[in-house]
């Protein structure tokens, strides 16, 4: 009766102590180090030189190309994405980053957002219609999914930086995988949600199954396929700043440098150059989104 008691009131007030600690950190840390052991010769051999060839391109590209015509360049794309506001807009808030004096920054961290989103559209696009098509992989991909969307970004970058050292690889890689789910999770809805009127329409007409994912379901999804890179992009711009204490460099050094000398001004300037990156960016893929087939416009900045 007595040891009856005892495991009720143990059950109430302590019922963890009923199981004991499991070691679960240890666990993980194990893990971690077999991965490090055993991949980190293949990730640095196979993974790393492609990352690092399309960063050093792209911000290879922009270093040389001059502020003036880039300038226009970006007024032009906002202006074909979506109004002369918006091309008006991403003119004067890239101009307002450069008489702030990190142009030089903004050009690593739009290279390093750059190439993140391009490789999530290359691996979470196929990846979202592969979900689309086959539900036990879409099963299969949703845990794994919550797992990169709800785990902490300062999490990935010990693994990254224990497979690839510090610099601006493992802030990409951290980043990628960080910023990925959202492509490939809109990507997934927004095939499934095209009217099944619309595809019984192409299968009498006689498309094939190719067909009708890229000309009937590709193009219907797109809304909601351009929300999905919206939000990746987004994603990849906070997890650079982020991956700016392993090296990653570029506007969040600027952030990170100004917390750790307590310098104000100098974290104030890195921030708002962020954020009007980021809104440069929202409002562009904003209006590329807006101009899918049966979205209206909205010319507001």
């Amino acid at each position: 009766m007595s040891e009856l008691l005892e495991f009720l009131r143990l059950l109430l007030v302590d019922p963890f102590a009923l199981f004991g600690d499991l070691p679960v950190r240890q666990w993980l840390t194990d893990m971690v180090n077999w991965i490090v052991a055993n991949f980190r010769d293949l990730f640095r051999t196979y993974v790393s030189p492609p990352v690092r060839g399309v960063m050093q391109a792209i911000q290879g590209g922009l270093a040389a190309t001059p502020p003036g015509l880039l300038l226009i360049a970006v007024f032009l794309i906002g202006w074909r994405a979506a109004s002369w506001r918006v091309g008006l807009f991403s003119l004067v808030a890239l101009t307002l980053v450069g008489i702030m004096g990190v142009w030089d920054a903004l050009m690593v961290t739009l290279s390093l957002v750059t190439t993140a989103v391009l490789f999530c559209v290359m691996i979470g696009l196929p990846l979202g219609i592969l979900c689309a098509r086959s539900g036990p992989f879409s099963t299969l991909m949703r845990p794994i999914l919550d797992i990169m969307q709800t785990t902490p970004p300062f999490v990935y970058l010990v693994p990254a930086v224990m497979l690839f050292s510090i610099g601006n690889v493992p802030g990409l890689i951290a980043t990628i995988i960080f910023a990925m789910p959202p492509m490939i999770r809109l990507t997934n809805l927004g095939i499934r949600q095209v009217r099944p009127e619309y595809l019984e329409a192409a299968v009498a007409f006689g498309s094939t199954p190719r067909q009708i994912l890229w000309k009937v379901q590709f193009p219907l999804a797109l809304p909601t396929i351009m929300a999905g890179l919206n939000q990746t992009i987004m994603l990849a711009l906070s997890m650079v700043v982020i991956a700016a204490i392993i090296g990653a460099g570029g506007l969040g050094l600027e952030v990170y440098a100004g917390l750790e000398r307590l310098n104000i001004g100098q974290a104030f300037v890195g921030g708002i150059a962020i954020v009007l990156l980021a809104m440069v960016l929202d409002r562009i893929t904003q209006g590329l989104g807006e101009k899918a087939p049966g979205q209206k416009r909205d010319n507001s900045p």
